[in-house]
C-alpha cells in the first residue's frame, strides 16, 4: 500500500518568491504527510526563506545551475532517504497541487516508471506562446516516433518518479539542462515505461518566465544535438523491477 510518507514532492525553484510559499501551502492541502522539498536554484530573492516558512525543506544552490541540475539535486536527496516515489511540479504556480492525487492513484494502478501530467490530454495548455506550443508538437511526434508509444506532452514539468527511475536520474547518464524529450528517450532505451494522465495548468501570475529571449531558440537546438547524442549513444541494460 502506497503511503504518503513514501512520496516526496520535488519543487525546483529561481526567483518563485512570490508564487512558491502557496504551492508548499496546496501540497500540505492535499498530500500533508508527504515530505515537500524545495530546490532554490540560486535565487537573488526570497526564495529559500518563503518556502521555510511555508512548512518546505529547503536545499540551496550557491548560484544558478539550472533546472535539470536542480531535480537531480532533488532526486539524489530522494534516494538517499530511502522515498519510493517522487511528485515533481514547478514553482510558478503553475501547476494545480490539486492534481497530486492523481499522480498517487496512478502510481498505484500503472507498472510505469514515469508519469508525465500532459496539458493536451485535456487541451489545457493555458496561455502557452504559439511558438511553445509548436515546439512541443515537434518534440512529441519526434519522441512518438522513436519510441514507438504516444507522448503528447515531453516538455511538461509536473511528472511522477518510481525509486526504478530514481536510480537512472542520479546516475551518471543522467546529465541533462532540460530533462524533456531527450531524458524521456534515454529512459526508453534503458527500458523504462512512460504514461502520461491529463492535468490542468495555470497561467504565469507573478514572476518571469525562464523562456524569454533567445532562450527558447537556444533550447530547441540544445535538445536537438541532445537528442542525436543519446541517440547515438548504447542502449542501457533494462532495469529489473
Amino acid at each position: 500500500m502506497l503511503s504518503q510518507k513514501d512520496i516526496l514532492i520535488i519543487i525546483p525553484a529561481y526567483n518563485e518568491a512570490e508564487s512558491v510559499g502557496e504551492v508548499v501551502r496546496g501540497v500540505h492541502t492535499y498530500l500533508p504527510e508527504a515530505g515537500v522539498l524545495v530546490i532554490d536554484d540560486g535565487s537573488s530573492d526570497a526564495t529559500g526563506v518563503v518556502s521555510q516558512q511555508a512548512g518546505a525543506l529547503v536545499l540551496r544552490h550557491p548560484f544558478n545551475l539550472g533546472v535539470g541540475t536542480a531535480l537531480q539535486t532533488g532526486y539524489k536527496y530522494a534516494v538517499q532517504n530511502h522515498y519510493q516515489y517522487v511528485i515533481q511540479l514547478d514553482g510558478d504556480g503553475q501547476h494545480p497541487t490539486s492534481f497530486l492525487p492523481n499522480f498517487v492513484s496512478k502510481l498505484i494502478e500503472t507498472e510505469a516508471d514515469l508519469i508525465i501530467g500532459s496539458r493536451f490530454l485535456k487541451q489545457s495548455c493555458g496561455k502557452m506562446p504559439a511558438t511553445r506550443h509548436l515546439g512541443n508538437m515537434v518534440f512529441a511526434r519526434l519522441v512518438t516516433l522513436l519510441i514507438g508509444e504516444t507522448l503528447t506532452d515531453p516538455t511538461s514539468g509536473y511528472r511522477a518518479l518510481k525509486s526504478t527511475a530514481l536510480q537512472f536520474c542520479v546516475g551518471d547518464m543522467y546529465g541533462f539542462d532540460y530533462p524533456d524529450a531527450d531524458f524521456l528517450l534515454a529512459l526508453h532505451r534503458t527500458g523504462y515505461r512512460i504514461e502520461e494522465i491529463a492535468i490542468d495548468v495555470h497561467p504565469r501570475k507573478r514572476g518571469v518566465s525562464q523562456y524569454v529571449g533567445l532562450k527558447p531558440i537556444y533550447y530547441v537546438i540544445k535538445m536537438f544535438l541532445s537528442i542525436f547524442i543519446t541517440l547515438l549513444r548504447p542502449k542501457g541494460p533494462r532495469h529489473r523491477s
